[in-house]
C-alpha cells in the first residue's frame, strides 16, 4: 500500500509541469521541489525493498516488476543489474568488493559521490533520462522540467549518497560489528524525511528482509 501512494504521488506530481510555476512565491516553489525531490527518493526506496523481496515476497515477479517500474521511473535504471551490486554491497560491504566502497584512506565526498555515481550511469540510462525529459519539455516547458525533474533527480542522488552510504559506511575500520556500517542517531520523524529511514543503516544491513517503515521499530529494539 505505501509502495503504491509513492507510486500514484510522483505519477500525480507532474501535473505540477503544467502549473503557472511563475505565479508561486519563491517558498512555494522550494517545497514543490522538496516535495518532488521526497517522492522521486520513495521511488528508489521501493526499487531497494523490491530488490530484497520483501515488497511483495508471496509474489516474486509481481515484486521484481514493481521494482523495476519503480526503478525506471527513478532514473531509466535497471533492477537485475542494480540487484547484483546491491547484493554484493551487503555481501561485502566496506571492503575492495563493495561496489559502493570509497577505497583506502580516508574518504573525500565529492570524489566518493563522483565515483559513486559513475558506477551506476550508463549511456543508454542517459539517453533514456534526457529522451524522457525532452518529451515532457515538449509537452510542457523546459524550465518545468527542469526544477521539477532534473533538480529533484539530483537531489535525491545526494540524499541516497549521504544518507545510505556516506554517513553510515565512511569509517568502515572504526565499526565494529562484521556489516561495517554505522546508524544515523535521529529522531524517527527526521529519519522519514531525511531518507525514509534509510540512515538507521546497521540495523537494515542487520535485517535486509525489513522494510523501510520496519527500520524504527528494530532501531528501538
Amino acid at each position: 500500500m505505501l509502495a503504491g501512494l509513492i507510486l500514484l504521488g510522483w505519477l500525480a506530481s507532474l501535473g505540477l509541469l503544467w502549473a503557472d510555476l511563475s505565479q508561486l512565491a519563491p517558498l512555494a516553489l522550494l517545497g514543490l521541489v522538496l516535495g518532488r525531490t521526497l517522492l522521486q527518493t520513495g521511488l528508489f526506496i521501493v526499487g531497494h525493498d523490491a530488490m530484497h523481496g520483501v515488497l511483495l515476497p508471496e509474489r516474486p515477479a509481481l515484486n521484481d516488476g514493481m521494482g523495476q517500474l519503480a526503478l525506471g521511473l527513478y532514473g531509466c535504471l535497471g533492477f537485475a543489474p542494480l540487484r547484483r551490486k546491491h547484493q554484493q554491497h551487503h555481501r561485502h560491504s566496506g571492503s575492495r568488493l563493495d561496489p559502493d566502497f570509497h577505497g583506502p584512506g580516508q574518504p573525500n565526498p565529492l570524489a566518493w559521490y563522483a565515483r559513486f555515481m559513475a558506477g551506476y550511469l550508463r549511456p543508454l540510462q542517459m539517453a533514456g533520462l534526457l529522451a524522457g525529459w525532452g518529451l515532457l519539455a515538449l509537452l510542457s516547458s523546459a524550465g518545468a522540467v527542469l526544477l521539477l525533474c532534473t533538480v529533484p533527480l539530483l537531489l535525491s542522488s545526494l540524499q541516497l549518497f549521504v544518507v545510505g552510504t556516506y554517513l553510515p559506511h565512511r569509517n568502515p575500520a572504526s565499526n565494529s560489528n562484521p556489516h561495517r556500517a554505522a546508524s544515523l542517531e535521529l529522531p524517527t520523524w527526521l529519519s522519514l524525511l531525511a531518507c525514509y529511514h534509510f540512515g538507521y543503516h546497521l540495523e537494515h544491513h542487520q535485517a535486509p528482509e525489513l522494510a523501510w517503515h520496519q527500520l524504527p521499530q528494530a532501531r528501538g529494539a
